[in-house]
């Protein structure tokens, strides 16, 4: 009996599920931003999901996310429950920054989301689309002012980007960075500078009430509800994503990597995380894997090429 009783135990505990695993994301920037928005979404859907018992998030801010990620990088070695979101605004701080602690040192796992870059005028400019913005840069780099958000970030590599697909030196662009997206559009519809530079989803209401006017996107085909020409297709070879990720600690075996990636991919494919793509008008740009690797090595080489060009990095 007492055998029987004890196989019965042992039987239950062998059919009943693995124990979905507790997770802490570090957001490494200021709650409310686009960063700390990923992870808490993670975290609600993770647990919705039932794909993590318990998710905490926890900010550190600073440096374009290369405080966060050093701290995380060494208090978190070998931790197989500890993840920390970041995204293409980190590649640049870390250059920029000259960031002795790198994306090198954690696991990537996925690329989960994507923006991409919108330039704008206000309705009432003489420019009327992307080709006449081209030839006043041509004629005169310095006097086409660009807004958009902190030096060196994926708005300034964006003008440094079109300027060099025009021929034109990115060292003389005038970009003016502002700290935050309100003051950026403020000065935009104040006339205060010649043309806007940020995320797609910064301008879309203001496009859609008809106080900016959108002449080009980034994107590699056109964005669905965006009444504008890809650069690309307007002639200047650039398509810059404004992308997120997510990345695991450093030294996880084999086995562990699998385990958070297995977990990710469930996210990623989850019902709730397709509604809070939708709800949160962010873009699918799911990547995971080798081929997330791989695309990483390339954004980091063109970043680095991108900035010394412009001149933040030597």
């Amino acid at each position: 009996m007492k055998h029987f009783f004890l196989a019965s135990i042992l039987a239950g505990a062998l059919a009943l599920p693995a124990a979905a695993a507790d997770y802490t994301i570090m957001a490494p920037a200021a709650p409310g931003g686009g960063w700390d928005q990923t992870a808490r979404s993670l975290q609600q859907v993770m647990q919705a999901e039932g794909i993590s018992g318990n998710v905490q998030v926890v900010n550190v801010p600073g440096a374009g996310g290369t405080i966060g990620i050093a701290q995380f990088a060494s208090q978190q070695k070998g931790n197989p429950n500890a993840l920390i979101v970041g995204g293409y605004v980190m590649v640049g701080a870390i250059l920029t920054n000259q960031s002795p602690v790198t994306l090198a040192d954690v696991t990537p796992i996925a690329r989960l989301t994507g923006e991409y870059e919108a330039i704008v005028v206000p309705t009432n400019s003489e420019i009327q689309n992307i080709g006449q913005l081209v030839e006043m840069l041509k004629a005169d780099p310095g006097s086409v002012s660009w807004a958009g958000g902190s030096a060196g970030g994926t708005d300034h590599i964006g003008a440094g980007l079109i300027a060099k697909a025009a021929g034109v030196d990115p060292t003389k662009i005038n970009y003016i960075a502002y700290s935050g997206g309100g003051e950026a559009l403020a000065a935009i519809l104040g006339g205060q500078v010649t043309v806007g530079i940020s995320s797609y989803g910064e301008f879309q209401a203001q496009v859609a009430a008809g106080t900016l006017r959108l002449l080009a996107v980034s994107s590699a085909e056109r964005i669905e509800g965006a009444d504008a020409p890809t650069l690309k297709e307007s002639g200047l070879d650039v398509v810059l994503q404004n992308w997120r990720m997510v990345a695991a600690a450093p030294g996880l075996t084999d086995e562990q990597k699998a385990a958070v990636t297995a977990d990710i991919e469930k996210l990623a494919k989850s019902a709730g995380w397709q509604e809070t793509l939708k709800t949160k008008n962010w873009q699918d740009t799911y990547l995971v894997g080798d081929a997330f690797e791989e695309q990483l090595a390339k954004d980091i080489a063109a970043t680095e090429a991108i900035l010394k060009d412009i001149g933040l990095v030597k």
